[in-house]
Order: structure tokens, then C-alpha cells, then sequence
């Protein structure tokens, strides 16, 4: 099993910055791919971005130029630099890690953080 823990959301006026963290621990050498996700009421679940342990990356195009994630092995920790916040980014970020898909076909092993909260608003 895997924990992911997420910190660093909190209340921004547009135009700000954040920055999340998320630590996982665990069976931490099962992970391929970690990233972040985001869920706003009456929204599906959006893919903000991530990055493999080969280190190809992928941002939603609503974030590319403001976003930006980094990810340290090593520690076992992925971060994601809000800039630029626009109210429509509000939303709880949820930290995400799974193993390769050839080693876990079925999903069973997809890992995800308790969720922080983010608020632009004025």
C-alpha cells in the first residue's frame, strides 16, 4: 500500500500563487507515475498534471504556462507551483501515484491523497 499526503492549498486572490506538495510513503517503489488531479462540485475529476519516473509530463492545456510540476524520487515527493490562480482553479487537488500499468492491469493499486483545498477568489 502507498500513502500520499497533501499540503500547501489554502485562499488566494486571483492573480497569486500556491504551491502543493505531496509526500508518499509506503510501498513507494511500486510507483510509475505521480501527479495531481482536481475535483470542483458538479465537475468531473480533471488531470492537472504528472509525471512519470522517466520523466515525461503532461499538464492540462488550462494550466500549461502557469503550472508547473516537479518531482523528487528520491524523496518521494511531487509538487505542484500554482501561478498566475484564476478563480476557475478552485478546487480540492488531490494527490495521485500509481505502479505501471503493465504490473497492475486492473487498477487495483491507484493511490490517492485525503484532497487540499484551493480558493481563488476576491
Amino acid at each position: 500500500q502507498v500513502q500520499l499526503v497533501e499540503s500547501g492549498g489554502g485562499l488566494v486572490q486571483p492573480g497569486g500563487s500556491l504551491r502543493l506538495s505531496c509526500a508518499a510513503s509506503g510501498n513507494i517503489g511500486s510507483i510509475d507515475v505521480m501527479g495531481w488531479y482536481r475535483q470542483a462540485p458538479g465537475r468531473q475529476r480533471e488531470l492537472v498534471a504528472n509525471k512519470r519516473n522517466g520523466g515525461d509530463t503532461y499538464y492540462a492545456d488550462s494550466v500549461k504556462g502557469r503550472f508547473t510540476i516537479s518531482r523528487d524520487t528520491a524523496k518521494n515527493t511531487v509538487d505542484l507551483q500554482m501561478n498566475s490562480l484564476k478563480p476557475e482553479d478552485t478546487a480540492v487537488y488531490l494527490c495521485n501515484a500509481r505502479p505501471p500499468a503493465i504490473t497492475d492491469p486492473y487498477g487495483d493499486y491507484i493511490y490517492w491523497g485525503q484532497g487540499t483545498q484551493v480558493t481563488v477568489s476576491s
